[in-house]
């Protein structure tokens, strides 16, 4: 099953600044995400991340997305609990080797796109 609220809205891509494009196409990334149709945030937030994937040619064979339904103890799917999957939309960005090197969650003061490429640029910063 594929999350319908991962289809690009092309509208929102036009207003990405090229220095996320840029930070979300680099490298080898693979983008996983967590979130459900039921869900508002997931509603709000997916297309324009969508969007911002397919600007910044991040092709679709490192994208995965994991739909989450609610169960009587919390989200239930695919790789949940391996991932500690609590708030959705979630999305864990991992480099080639499949380590763990960004994390959205829920919500932020910007967009999940704007977000991982803050996290993404820190450890060039760094080095």
């Amino acid at each position: 099953m594929r999350l319908e609220t991962l289809a690009a809205d092309a509208d929102e891509a036009d207003a990405l600044d090229d220095d996320v494009l840029a930070a979300l196409g680099a490298d080898d990334y693979r983008f996983k995400v967590w979130g459900g149709d039921w869900c508002g945030d997931c509603r709000r937030q997916l297309p324009g991340f969508a969007a911002a994937l397919d600007a910044a040619g991040v092709p679709e064979d490192r994208i995965e997305d994991f739909p989450v339904t609610k169960g009587p103890n919390g989200k239930e799917g695919e790789g949940v609990d391996e991932h500690g999957i609590e708030l959705i939309p979630t999305v864990v960005v991992e480099d080639g080797d499949g380590e763990e090197i960004a994390r959205f969650v829920e919500e932020a003061d910007v967009s999940i796109a704007e977000f991982l490429a803050r996290e993404l640029a820190e450890p060039e910063a760094s080095a």
